[in-house]
C-alpha cells in the first residue's frame, strides 16, 4: 500500500510562499493594466448606448417626416375640394344649398390651417430632433477616438505581457496544487479580502508586512522555528520569517 507523504509545517510555508510570489507577480500585471479594461468596456457600453440613441432619433425624424408629407397631402385635398366646391357654388338652385357648400369650404379651410399649424410644429420638432442627433454623433465620434486609443493602450501592455501571463498562470495552477486544500482555501480568502492580494507576509522592523502592526517578541521566535502556521492576530495574513521569506522565489 502505498504511503502519502507528509509534509513539514516549512514545506508547507514555502509552498504556499511559493504561489503567493506568483499570484504577486500576476497582480502587478493587473496593476500595469490599471483601469484600462473597466475604461474599455464602459466606453463599449456607452457607445452601445449612443448608437442605439441615435437610431431611435433617425426613427423618430423619419417619423415626423411621414407625418408630415401627410399632412401636406392633406392640404392638397383640401384645396382640391375646396375648388370642386367653389365650382359647385356656381350651380346652386338656392340658398340652403349654398350655404352647405359654403360650411364644406370653411370646414376645409380650418382643417388646412390646422394642417399647416400642425406643420410648422413638426418641422421645429424635426429642427430639435436633429441638433441632438447631431450632438449624439460628435459624440459617438469622441468616444470612438476615445475607445481607439485606450484599446490600443491595453493591446500594447497586453502583447508586452501576455508570454509572461501565461507563464504565471501556468506556475500558480501548479503550484495551487502543491497547497493543501484547506491551507489554500484559507490562502483565496485572505487574498479576497485585500486589495493587494497579500496573504502571506514576513515580519518586517518586528512588524506584520500586511497591516504594519508590532509583533510580540515570543511570537516572532515561534514564527521563525517554522513549526506552526501563525497568523497574525490582527489581519489574519499568515506570517512568515524575514529570512523564509527572501530565500523563496516566484520560480523554483
Amino acid at each position: 500500500m502505498a504511503t502519502v507523504k507528509e509534509f513539514s509545517v516549512e514545506e508547507k510555508l514555502v509552498s504556499l510562499l511559493r504561489l503567493q510570489k506568483i499570484d504577486s507577480k500576476l497582480d502587478e500585471i493587473e496593476i500595469l493594466k490599471g483601469e484600462l479594461p473597466m475604461e474599455v468596456k464602459d466606453l463599449e457600453d456607452e457607445l452601445e448606448g449612443l448608437n442605439t440613441r441615435l437610431t431611435n432619433l433617425g426613427d423618430e425624424i423619419k417619423g415626423i417626416e411621414a407625418f408630415i408629407s401627410g399632412k401636406k397631402e392633406a392640404i392638397k385635398d383640401a384645396e382640391a375640394n375646396i375648388k370642386k366646391y367653389e365650382k359647385q357654388q356656381d350651380n346652386v338652385k338656392n340658398n340652403r344649398e349654398y350655404e352647405a357648400i359654403s360650411k364644406e369650404i370653411e370646414m376645409q379651410t380650418l382643417e388646412n390651417k390646422l394642417n399647416e399649424k400642425q406643420i410648422r410644429e413638426a418641422n421645429d420638432k424635426i429642427k430639435e430632433k436633429n441638433n441632438v442627433y447631431e450632438s449624439a454623433k460628435k459624440a459617438i465620434k469622441d468616444k470612438e477616438g476615445n475607445l481607439k486609443h485606450k484599446k490600443a493602450e491595453l493591446e500594447k501592455i497586453i502583447v508586452d505581457t501576455d508570454k509572461e501571463e501565461k507563464q504565471f498562470e501556468k506556475e500558480s495552477e501548479k503550484a495551487g496544487e502543491e497547497v493543501e486544500p484547506r491551507l489554500l482555501a484559507a490562502y483565496e480568502k485572505i487574498r479576497k479580502t485585500y486589495r493587494n492580494g497579500l496573504a502571506v507576509v514576513s515580519i518586517e522592523r518586528d512588524s506584520c508586512g500586511g497591516c504594519f502592526n508590532k509583533i510580540p517578541p515570543q511570537r516572532q521566535a515561534e514564527i521563525r522555528q517554522r513549526k506552526k502556521i501563525i497568523v497574525c492576530e490582527h489581519c489574519g495574513r499568515i506570517l512568515v520569517d524575514f529570512d523564509l521569506f527572501n530565500s523563496v522565489t516566484a520560480k523554483k
